[in-house]
């Protein structure tokens, strides 16, 4: 009887379910079976993906607190997926969920949705599509919602959503127009109301005004319950009025964020600290306390992940205190605590590079400027500044190093022998104590490895390594496999020191200190074979057998003779020397004036050049410059320096210039007015005349800056009259001569690039694509040459030939072309070269050839007309 109960009972509910099921009947049981499983299995388990999603995005996320946050932490718009793809697995699984919510749920009866969760299931797709950011999909979903449930409870959050999409697609205008009529909306609160209003304010800053978005975010910093957005949105504001150059209310802002302590993200409250360093006044400012402040943050444990951007801001302090040692100190530190801010770090390498470029240390600098260069966008105008910095210093490495090298050795050579022995005795007393301090480093980091291996050996008899042993009495750790020992060793006879690889390592650094490299052979300890050590063994000093041929030597670097041996006494050496490192002092004037602006230093090394007694051709442009540098920095040193050119060269240039300044603008001997007007007239074509005119320039103004531009439009003349062959000898030249300089470089590049590429043509290689008729001149010309241009013109007139022209083409200093240009086939050429030859209103005798475009260029570029002929006969 019961089982017969229980059969028809489940009977009867299966029916009920059946009739539960169907979404095209109004039924109170239909709407709220759909319902309540809509929101508690399908629409939960996509909202649980969504927030999963979330969690992932927010922890991926980096803000660049280097800019205005956006005040939303989302991925870059710019990052969009192709179709088909996914970047977050969670995602897709909330918007399948909210698919089948809507496909298996919707109860759309009538044009009525009876199921009241069809808005969420909306607005979860919706959701899911823009944090992928698929945003028209997004604005689809949301813009249904708005239409089919009007009077949905969810309504104002779908139309902030909207907005949110509207912004990511740049519609500003259309979501502050949304968001200002939603807004007048009194019914809208709480969390819709903050978000609004945020929104707003990115709407705002988006098209840059920001005193509205401020308004607008102040208003969703108070709606806000959730700690997070609120010390965000505080944060925003505190850059929006640090932008608008309202220091003390950027510094109340980011104090507001402090003082919320852990309600706040510890990246908020370190960064707030960072922006309020930023505006601290290092010269009237509380410096005591303000490293006080610094260093208890850098000390607490809590802050461990923010080393870097403290240690930065330490930095910067000793940085803009002029105390350079601390600085690099806090810098190094800031570089070495793992940072994911590639700004932050290009910023210390940065920094730290111009400290090192302040201090002179030219190549430190530049390997500072690379990795700065590493670290920034290639395409800011920052890295392009950088940039151009550190290619300049290649000049500075170079000539700093001549000047101080050859400083020295002079400065040596002009010593007597007392004070040459005495100032190399002083530097050996140097060098004995860096190498000990190397030593005993060495030897600690010996004995530490010794440490740590005995510390991971658990075999019986294991002990550490004492480098004082010489090898007696030294124990190894024994494998924990006895069959990994070498044949014959085992736990009894593990103290053999050739088996203790750290003991046999340290026996190596200990032998090649005391004794240098010896070669493996007999006799080695002999005088004949050039000991170099500095001691020798104890037992060896015992040793009365090996007294008299064992020689007890010092490293050759430990004598004064291994360094007095070295000084140069040739004087054609050392006037080479002089006047090079006189060069490079005049160099090193003009770069860091021009190029840098760094006139202190610039003065300093043409002050140098002056005390150094140069070459005449370096005195006067020295004191030039040295004047022009004196404006700059003192007014009285450049008076002074004016005076001296007028008394000492009243007749030279610089006089006029100083006479007259607007000289140096008119003046026909201005290097620069004299190579624009050259290379204006090598752009028409007037070869000749430049090709002589510019090799007097050159002579003029030999010792120029700009010496080397026309140099290389010597270059440029010499291949277009004489060829390739001439052309790059002129080139190596130029660019081995000037090797620094812009020129330079360009015509290593091309010696390197281009010149092989024309070497390699050769003729009958390219198909022909077309022809000419050429008619060798000798220049200058003579009559015959009027009348065949007349003849050639006459024919191109009579015959209408739209597709030939002429021209008159320079080959050599001496010989022209007239050529006619524009036959497709040879056969075309003959059959006009013959109307030319053979009909008596031309009657055209003159010597002529008819030549390919591919061959005709050939010709050109290698000046080879003859062998041209030779091969066509």
């Amino acid at each position: 009887m019961k089982s017969t109960i229980f059969k028809y009972t489940l009977a009867i509910g299966f029916l009920f379910f059946l009739i539960a099921c169907s979404v095209k009947k109004d039924k109170f049981v239909n709407r709220n079976f759909h319902a309540v499983t809509t929101k508690y299995n399908v629409l939960y388990n996509g909202n649980v993906a969504l927030e999963k999603g979330l969690e992932e995005l927010n922890q991926t996320y980096k803000d660049n607190f280097w800019e205005v946050l956006p005040v939303e932490r989302t991925s870059d718009a710019e990052e969009a997926i192709l179709p088909g793809q996914t970047k977050n697995k969670n995602f897709e699984r909330a918007e399948e969920k909210a698919v089948k919510a809507i496909q298996t749920h919707s109860m759309n009866i009538a044009g009525t949705e009876k199921n009241p969760q069809m808005d969420e299931a909306y607005l979860l797709l919706a959701k899911s599509r823009y944090y992928e950011n698929r945003f028209i999909p997004s604005l689809e979903a949301l813009n249904y919602i708005l239409y089919k449930y009007p009077l949905s409870d969810r309504i104002y959050h779908a139309k902030v959503w909207r907005e949110k999409v509207n912004i990511r697609l740049d519609n500003e205008d259309v979501a502050i127009k949304n968001l200002k009529r939603l807004l007048k909306d009194d019914k809208i609160q709480g969390q819709d109301l903050a978000d609004a209003n945020a929104m707003l304010a990115q709407a705002f800053m988006n098209i840059q005004v920001k005193d509205t978005a401020i308004a607008a975010l102040k208003i969703a910093k108070e709606a806000t319950n959730n700690n997070e957005e609120k010390a965000r949105y505080t944060f925003i504001l505190g850059q929006l009025y640090e932008q608008m150059q309202y220091n003390d209310s950027a510094y109340a802002a980011f104090e507001e964020v402090i003082q919320m302590n852990r309600k706040a993200p510890r990246r908020y409250v370190i960064q707030a600290h960072a922006k309020q360093a930023q505006q601290f006044d290092y010269t009237k400012g509380d410096t005591l306390a303000f490293l006080e402040k610094f260093n208890k943050l850098i000390e607490d444990r809590e802050n461990r992940p923010y080393l870097d951007i403290l240690n930065h801001q330490v930095g910067v302090f000793y940085d803009k205190n002029s105390k350079n040692q601390p600085a690099k100190k806090y810098y190094n530190k800031s570089i070495k605590s793992v940072s994911s801010d590639k700004y932050l770090v290009a910023s210390n390498y940065r920094n730290l590079g111009e400290i090192y470029f302040k201090e002179a240390d030219y190549k430190s600098a530049g390997k500072y400027y690379d990795s700065t260069l590493i670290n920034l966008n290639d395409r800011t105008r920052e890295y392009r500044k950088i940039k151009k910095k550190r290619d300049n210093l290649e000049d500075v490495i170079k000539y700093e190093t001549i000047a101080q090298k050859n400083d020295s050795i002079l400065s040596v050579v002009a010593m007597s022998d007392f004070e040459r022995k005495a100032y190399y005795d002083n530097y050996i007393v140097k060098l004995k104590s860096e190498d000990d301090r190397k030593a005993k480093i060495a030897a600690e980091k010996a004995q530490k490895e010794a440490n740590l291996q005995a510390n991971n050996n658990n075999s019986k008899g294991s002990g550490l390594i004492n480098p004082n042993t010489k090898g007696k009495d030294i124990q190894i750790q024994n494998p924990n496999n006895p069959s990994l020992l070498p044949p014959g060793m085992g736990a009894d006879n593990s103290s053999f020191y050739f088996y203790n690889p750290v003991a046999v390592e340290f026996g190596k650094k200990d032998f090649q200190n005391r004794w240098g490299k010896r070669p493996s052979k007999d006799n080695w300890r002999w005088s004949s074979e050039k000991v170099e050590s500095n001691s020798i063994d104890e037992d060896l000093k015992n040793n009365e057998a090996d007294k008299d041929s064992l020689v007890i030597a010092e490293k050759p670097e430990y004598t004064a003779d291994f360094y007095l041996k070295q000084i140069p006494t040739d004087s054609k050496l050392l006037d080479s020397l002089a006047k090079d490192r006189n060069l490079a002092y005049y160099q090193l004037g003009l770069i860091y004036k021009e190029k840098f602006k760094e006139y202190e230093l610039a003065a300093s090394r043409l002050e140098q050049l002056l005390k150094n007694k140069p070459e005449e051709r370096l005195v006067l442009p020295a004191k030039y410059n040295l004047y022009k540098i004196y404006q700059q920095i003192s007014p009285s040193k450049a008076a002074d320096m004016k005076q001296q050119i007028l008394s000492q060269y009243p007749e030279s240039r610089y006089a006029q210039i100083l006479n007259n300044p607007e000289v140096e603008i008119t003046d026909n001997e201005n290097p620069e007015l004299v190579f624009n007007a050259l290379y204006k007239k090598f752009e028409n074509n007037q070869l000749r005349e430049v090709f002589v005119e510019v090799d007097e320039a050159i002579f003029r103004f030999a010792g120029e800056e700009s010496l080397p531009k026309f140099e290389m439009l010597k270059a440029k003349i010499v291949g277009r009259l004489k060829g390739v062959e001439e052309y790059k000898k002129v080139l190596n030249f130029v660019a081995l001569t000037y090797p620094n300089t812009e020129e330079g470089k360009q015509a290593e590049k091309m010696v390197q690039m281009d010149v092989p590429l024309v070497e390699a043509l050769d003729f009958g290689l390219a198909q022909p694509t077309s022809y000419k008729i050429i008619f060798p001149k000798t220049y200058p010309y003579g009559k015959e040459v009027k009348n065949l241009t007349d003849k050639v013109a006459k024919y191109i007139k009579d015959t209408n030939a739209v597709a030939l022209k002429s021209s008159e083409d320079i080959y050599t200093l001496t010989d022209n072309f007239l050529v006619i240009h524009g036959f497709d086939t040879k056969d075309a050429a003959i059959s006009v070269l013959a109307v030319l030859q053979l009909h008596k209103n031309y009657k055209v005798k003159d010597k002529v050839y008819i030549v390919s475009t591919e061959d005709y260029k050939i010709i050109q570029m290698k000046k080879k007309l003859e062998e041209w002929i030779l091969l066509n006969k």
